[in-house]
């Protein structure tokens, strides 16, 4: 595989910046990590051998009666009965966290929300859900929440940007308009008004969101179309007779990357705080959801369990901040100006 000179010197770019190259390599781990919070973070055992055959409770539903149990319901590896009925024919192995987002602990020696202990690292919500297995699933869906976004509104934005820049002319002119009546949009009011009759969701809540979010890119996309459209390599592909739809995304649109991919980590870091936002004022995820937003409106509200608030706060911190010093590092790669 050839990698071009262009692509070198960025990639060299990238690892000067000590800063961003080294929160990447960290925030990549934090994210892996989260991935596999089901094998991690789990009330189920990661596998069970049970009467010569191995099983994988966190990836399927076994219920109580195929270990010996009495109810046809899915197990509760929990409870020391189903534990003893294991054991009697095998072995099961628990995660490093025997606590899922939803857990409850209902053997608390004290009143919830519980401090930090042995068995639960961060202590407990105020319903007995383990703070550290929260942060675990809550990273992950927020993180994966914002990729989702920011691919799909990057897509969105640069599609409407590079049709304006390209064509210019009335569709630039209406384009632009719209634009501007659309952006005036109270995003926060139209949340509230949705979710008081539908109860937001997952996908919903994307949706709603991408249809303000993809604006942040269409305005540089455009720009940077009505800069190279006068450019003379497009000019002579113009006489040579390319069309029109090749001649955007093979010649142009590549200059309008640069731009657009600088942009994204910040991006990204925009929706992850925005959606937490949401759901700290209640209009977010659905409630029980592993949200980091729910946890800092919990923090807030239990200002005499200050492990909730501060294990909210650290861990957003570090996920913004490590997204920010990313953007800066890219940021420098795409520069022309850095050489090193």
């Amino acid at each position: 595989m050839n990698v071009s000179p262009l692509t070198i010197r960025r990639l060299r770019n990238f690892r000067a910046n000590k800063r961003g190259y080294y929160s990447a390599l960290i925030f990549s781990v934090l994210f892996l990590i989260s991935i596999f919070a089901e094998f991690i973070a789990n009330d189920k055992p990661i596998f069970v051998v049970f009467d010569g055959q191995i099983h994988f409770p966190v990836l399927e539903k076994i219920p109580e009666t195929f270990y010996g149990g009495e109810f046809e319901t899915e197990a509760d590896y929990k409870d020391p009965y189903v534990i003893d009925l294991i054991d009697k024919k095998g072995f099961s192995l628990m995660p490093l966290i025997e606590y899922s987002y939803d857990t409850i602990n209902y053997d608390l020696k004290v009143p919830s929300p519980s401090p930090p202990s042995f068995e639960n690292l961060l202590g407990t919500d105020d319903q007995g859900r383990d703070v550290l297995a929260r942060l675990i699933y809550g990273f992950r869906i927020s993180v994966f929440f914002g990729l989702t976004l920011t691919i799909l509104s990057s897509i969105i934005g640069i599609f409407a940007g590079g049709i304006q820049g390209f064509y210019g002319g009335k569709i630039d002119l209406f384009g632009q308009r719209f634009i501007e009546i659309w952006s005036g949009l109270p995003v926060l009011y139209l949340l509230i008004i949705i979710s008081s009759f539908i109860e937001p969701s997952f996908w919903i809540l994307l949706f709603i969101m991408l249809l303000f979010s993809w604006m942040s890119l269409e305005g540089v996309v455009r720009a940077e179309f009505l800069r190279a459209r006068n450019f003379e390599y497009v000019k002579a592909a113009k006489a040579l007779g390319v069309n029109n739809t090749k001649l955007m995304f093979k010649h142009v649109l590549p200059n309008a990357m640069v731009a657009t991919l600088t942009l994204m980590p910040f991006i990204l870091s925009g929706s992850i705080a925005t959606l937490t936002s949401l759901d700290f004022l209640g209009f977010g995820l659905p409630p029980g959801s592993p949200s980091l937003g729910e946890m800092v409106a919990q923090g807030k509200a239990n200002l005499q369990a200050p492990w909730l608030g501060l294990s909210a706060f650290i861990t957003l911190s570090l996920q913004l901040s490590l997204l920010v010093f990313v953007g800066e590092a890219v940021r420098d790669a795409f520069d022309p100006r850095k050489v090193i």
